[in-house]
């Protein structure tokens, strides 16, 4: 093969040209990373590919898209293309930041005049044919104006710029860049900005289209022929030509850690999700003295979770610094996000209650010093639970204090309120990222912060966003904490939010887990199945655009379904139940230590009864109906022999407790271990239809329960499960 040229089929690109030989030096780019870049461009290359049918570049939050794409274009322009128009969402702040990291990535062929970036609301109108026939990069916000700005520059300012070969990259690409947006009456409408770029692209002479996105959306996953019912329009599905993976290396932090890796009570990662109740996201939503007085807030039990995680913060913070000094390192600025409103007069009252915790603790160093080692030291303890588990210096709780007390007697702690694009766009640095002014930096606010915005060293988030008016891919672009974070910074790393929204964006994590999957395994030509309930209780197919991602559950091999958080009915009302679901147990079972064959219906009759028995007021509520609806599905959706049958595997005597020495509640009834642990059988056994393991609790008081014996079932979805979307509950 000839040096410098890479072919696939009948494609041939050069890897040896002007740009990316020193992008590939100085990026070190790994080799995965390397086949990404050149694979992609090999497919935009041999696709033809528009809005509707763009090529894919499918990443991670914060996990190096920027970074790969940038990689893509200096690729590009040693392959004749011209000019890259980078399409980024519609804020100043995040177009800023994209401008900025360009124009430092090719700071050397600026300096030597062979390429020119602009931001086109700032582009000249006397550009000279020296400048035109340099390669050339456009950012462009994905905003009516920026639009039309381009169309013009294109079109009839540098008329000649619309001959040449042009590279668009729609960077953050969501649901609003793709073209279909929701009206007030649940119909979608062809998106302005969509239809612009769309025709800004049909009027280039040769202009390929890639994608770069965190949220594969479902309707990309969609057979080509779907419509939607109750509307005049057909919804055509937007489908990848070609999909590239950006590759994730191992230091990435993401939904694993936050979502999966955290069940794992050895690891760190288990101590990074602290509880906080509903009742005190009110009082932070509008100030109310009845409810609450400015004056209580270090000793008030209504905020206790917010002042526990801006103390925790503080002595989080100032532990990295003390280990920071120890190494001989520079000291790093650390960050703390609390964004649980939209409306600016809920961030002003946030402000006002931090200011304030700020102010009564630089008080009390004098005042009531006793007061003030207590909240240290409980914060200290609660983060040497997980600063043990790694091998890193841990500082004595007399060195933290003298640390915390010298960062609140010199005002070390800076509070921001960001409402608005001006104030997000003073509080950015040269590079685009949000600057850092003080050893600890608190920020205040809502959408504003998580549209993209790069927080650097973030080890606190109180987070507290309605769930029912949860999008993918707003709740994902919220989890600023994703991204390459050194272990020690997760050490003292902690996430503050109720245990209604942490499910929740567990789910959506589940969600967007098996699309990537699928996409891994070409699911773009395949399809994912899309599932409900109609109103005669057949599962049928669900539109994804009706998927009401709060009540999903995402099937994939050998996943665990099953109710957390329930609490029993008492004693009185439920043993009559419990009784009949013991004697049909023992009717279908032949011996208690094998797993055995049932029908699913009878399945389903055992998991109806054990759902009486469960309190209807009190503890979380279990989704029955998915659980249900799973297991009919994958019981039936089968061409094993066993069809229509499940397994069951049962277990008595357990006295497992409702909640955890770390005050969560139990998520794992089921022992994971030894020859005869059930979860360790079902896995062995659901190969092709789902294991049902049936655990019969004794529920003594004394672990949280109603002193009656109950049943706890735990769903085990088989090996050959293929990615599948079941919704509860769907928009109308």
């Amino acid at each position: 093969m000839e040096k410098g040229k890479i072919f696939l089929q009948t494609t041939m690109i050069n890897t040896e040209g002007l740009f990316y030989p020193e992008f590939k030096e100085k990026n070190n780019y790994s080799l995965e990373t390397k086949q990404c870049i050149e694979n992609t461009l090999i497919n935009l290359m041999k696709n033809d590919t528009t809005v509707s049918r763009p090529g894919m570049l499918l990443g991670k939050i914060q996990s190096g898209k920027t970074r790969t794409f940038i990689g893509i274009t200096a690729l590009a322009f040693d392959n004749d293309y011209d000019i890259t128009i980078v399409l980024t969402k519609g804020t100043r702040a995040l177009a800023q930041q994209t401008y900025e990291r360009l124009k430092k990535e090719f700071e050397d062929f600026k300096d030597d005049d062979v390429l020119q970036i602009f931001d086109i609301m700032t582009l000249p109108d006397n550009l000279i044919d020296y400048e035109l026939e340099q390669k050339l990069i456009f950012v462009v916000k994905k905003e009516a104006n920026n639009l039309r700005r381009l169309q013009k520059a294109l079109f009839e300012t540098y008329p000649a710029l619309a001959n040449k070969k042009v590279l668009i990259i729609d960077d953050e690409a969501d649901f609003a860049s793709i073209g279909f947006s929701k009206t007030q009456q649940e119909i979608y409408e062809i998106n302005v900005i969509a239809g612009l770029i769309d025709n800004i692209r049909k009027e280039l002479s040769s202009a390929d289209f890639l994608q770069v996105t965190a949220t594969p959306y479902s309707l990309y996953l969609q057979p080509e022929d779907l419509k939607i019912d109750g509307t005049t329009k057909t919804f055509q599905p937007i489908k990848p030509a070609f999909t590239g993976l950006v590759p994730v290396p191992d230091a990435y932090i993401g939904g694993e850690y936050y979502f999966e890796e955290s069940e794992e009570h050895d690891s760190i990662a288990s101590h990074i999700y602290e509880p906080i109740s509903s009742n005190e996201l009110l009082i932070l939503k509008k100030a109310d003295g009845r409810r609450f007085k400015l004056e209580d807030v270090l000793t008030s039990n209504k905020i206790s979770s917010l002042r526990h995680a801006i103390v925790n913060f503080i002595v989080g913070g100032s532990i990295r610094r003390i280990q920071d000094k120890k190494k001989g390192v520079r000291q790093k600025k650390y960050s703390f996000i609390v964004h649980t409103e939209q409306a600016k007069a809920a961030h002003e009252w946030q402000e006002t209650i931090v200011t304030e915790i700020k102010d009564q603790l630089k008080r009390i160093l004098n005042q009531n010093p006793i007061l003030l080692n207590e909240l240290i030291q409980e914060s200290y303890e609660d983060l040497i639970k997980s600063l043990s588990l790694i091998e890193s210096y841990i500082p004595s709780l007399e060195d933290v204090k003298y640390e915390v007390l010298t960062a609140l007697s010199k005002d070390y702690l800076m509070i921001t309120k960001v409402n608005s694009e001006k104030d997000i766009t003073q509080l950015l640095d040269d590079s685009g990222q949000l600057k850092l002014r003080a050893p600890l930096n608190i920020f205040i606010g809502g959408q504003i912060l998580d549209r993209g915005i790069t927080i650097g060293n973030l080890i606190g988030f109180y987070y507290g966003r309605n769930p029912k008016t949860f999008q993918q891919d707003t709740v994902l672009q919220h989890s600023r904490m994703f991204g390459y974070r050194p272990i020690e910074d997760l050490s003292v790393t902690r996430f503050y939010t109720t245990n209604d929204i942490y499910d929740v964006m567990k789910k959506i994590h589940e969600f967007d887990s098996s699309l990537r999957a699928a996409f891994e395994n070409g699911g773009q030509d395949k399809g994912v199945v899309f599932i409900q309930k109609d109103d005669k209780n057949k599962i049928i197919p669900c539109s994804p655009n009706k998927i009401l991602l709060s009540k999903t559950t995402a099937l994939k091999p050998l996943k665990r379904l099953l109710p957390v958080g329930f609490q029993t009915g008492y004693k009185s009302y439920i043993s009559k139940t419990i009784t009949e679901i013991d004697q049909v147990l023992e009717q279908l079972s032949t011996n208690d230590e094998h797993p055995f064959l049932i029908d699913v219906d009878q399945a389903i009759t055992i998991i109806e009864k054990i759902k009486s028995t469960f309190a209807e007021d009190e503890g979380n509520q279990w989704d029955d109906a998915a659980f249900i609806s799973s297991m009919e599905f994958l019981s039936n959706n089968t061409d094993s022999k066993h069809s229509g049958k499940v397994w069951c595997i049962v277990r008595k005597d357990r006295n497992i407790s409702r909640v955890r020495k770390d005050d969560r509640f139990e998520d794992a009834p089921d022992t994971p271990t030894g020859q005869k642990s059930e979860l360790r059988v079902a896995k062995q056994i659901a190969t092709d239809i789902p294991a049902l393991i049936l655990l019969r609790q004794n529920g003594k008081e004394e672990n949280g329960w109603r002193g009656c014996p109950f049943w706890w079932p735990v769903l085990v979805t088989p090996a050959n499960t293929k990615t599948t979307i079941f919704t509860s509950k769907s928009l109308d």
